[in-house]
């Protein structure tokens, strides 16, 4: 997709929100309903803020502890896909959502064309949009507007048993290519063993995959959406996964589930294809492996020319109905942008998540200890990998892509389904959705 396609995408995401939004302000009573902006150390504005990243709670703990006039009230919710989107979306319809939410960059776009969010445009000056690495900051603009603060970025990253591969004489794959021979080593030296998890259960994995390869699956031609989840390079990567499971080289358990885990401690599976914020998940999943794992770039088509997709990540945006607009941006901005706050989150939990605030990742690569990948500079990884993530691919304003390529894969692994039928389904799925919402649509496959 070209750049005038993808500044054409956000305009019409942006024109379906702009018109949510002024219904929303009508039927509120406009700019005027705002709670006063500015509290004191007596009555201080109370920001309310919904999260289950890692380390939010002790987050909003440090920014009461040094803020006087604002206060934050935390509450953990589920993550999204285990049920915080629709805990969000139903308090949002019952005009009960907190201020300031944690919203995962696939899933913003369907918050900002239902016009669930706030456009905080007047916030996002240009001195505060440099401060966050240019892709994050693209993914959060539609319609020349801007709806979220990048939280973090999270470019693929693949995490191997160093010792196991020495043991078994296998070079870390640059390409995909150089990963196939490797998984074939792999199950030759010990047959009970996988290079890494094809995870079937998670969307997500798939498409990043196709990200990462050049795909676009959403773009705009004469004010209509053009949706081809199944472009040459979402066919490349699904005839290279399907080769990859039909041979059995690689294991399709679901993440995170016992399976997966007893296999990570038992060195059947040598590798993990994550990204940045994975490190701390896979540490603390088998602590006992310390200085055994090390990290690398994820495996690209081309040796000569890197790239990255980027997997989940989240941001901070301000619920439609909040009155407190103003101390809600200067909590998420503290929390984004200030040394303190991720020190507040490196101390309290495992998370390695990359900042998207370029000028933190001094201070996580400080605030980390990465003893357990061998005192490995991960940060330095995480930063070149960022530097490759294609800033054209923008999530679509449905989440039936989603959810139907999940049923798929299902599919797909129980050998009912090729990849590509799934993709083709996933299209038509998409498409029709896509149509019953209202929206003009044109079928790109």
């Amino acid at each position: 997709m070209s750049r005038h396609g993808f500044r054409s995408l956000r305009a019409l995401v942006g024109a379906v929100a702009a018109f949510a939004s002024l219904a929303a302000v009508a039927a509120c009573g406009g700019p005027s309903a705002e709670a006063p902006a500015e509290g004191t150390r007596a009555h201080p504005v109370t920001v309310s803020f919904w999260a289950w990243t890692k380390g939010s709670q002790q987050v909003a703990d440090e920014f009461n502890r040094t803020h006087d006039t604002i206060k934050v009230k935390f509450e953990e919710i589920p993550s999204g896909g285990l049920g915080g989107y629709p805990k969000i979306t139903n308090a949002l319809k019952a005009g009960i959502a907190p201020d300031v939410l944690s919203i995962e960059y696939p899933s913003l776009a369907q918050f900002v064309s239902q016009g669930s969010l706030k456009d905080i445009s007047a916030y996002m000056t240009p001195d505060v949009k440099k401060q966050f690495l240019p892709q994050t900051i693209e993914l959060t603009t539609m319609g020349d507007k801007n709806w979220a603060v990048p939280s973090d970025a999270a470019p693929q990253v693949f995490y191997y048993r160093k010792d196991l591969f020495e043991k078994y004489g296998i070079e870390p794959p640059k390409t995909w290519a150089d990963f196939r021979t490797a998984a074939r080593q792999v199950r030759k030296a010990a047959p009970k063993a996988r290079l890494a998890t094809f995870f079937a259960d998670d969307p997500s994995f798939f498409q990043t995959m196709a990200w990462q390869a050049g795909a676009q699956w959403f773009s705009t031609e004469d004010g209509s959406w053009k949706v081809d989840t199944g472009d040459p390079a979402t066919k490349k990567v699904a005839a290279y996964w399907q080769g990859m499971i039909k041979d059995g080289l690689v294991s399709t358990a679901p993440s995170y589930s016992p399976e997966w885990t007893s296999s990570l401690k038992a060195g059947t599976t040598l590798g993990y294809l994550g990204a940045s914020w994975s490190a701390g998940t896979l540490a603390g999943i088998v602590p006992e492996q310390k200085g055994k794992w090390a990290a690398m770039p994820m495996p690209s088509w081309d040796a000569a020319r890197p790239s990255s997709g980027m997997s989940q990540g989240s941001t901070f945006a301000i619920s439609k109905d909040s009155r407190k607009t103003k101390a809600a941006m200067e909590f998420i901005l503290w929390m984004s942008t200030s040394p303190d706050s991720i020190k507040a989150r490196v101390t309290a939990s495992t998370s390695t998540a990359f900042p998207a605030a370029r000028a933190l990742v001094p201070v996580a690569r400080k605030a980390i200890d990465t003893s357990f990948y061998g005192g490995a500079d991960l940060y330095g990884l995480y930063e070149k990998s960022a530097a490759t993530i294609n800033p054209d691919w923008l999530w679509g304003p449905t989440a039936a892509a989603n959810n139907t390529l999940h049923d798929q894969l299902q599919a797909v692994v129980s050998g009912e389904k090729s990849l590509t039928g799934a993709v083709a389904t996933t299209q038509r799925a998409t498409v029709d959705a896509l149509r019953k919402s209202g929206l003009k649509v044109e079928d790109g496959s």
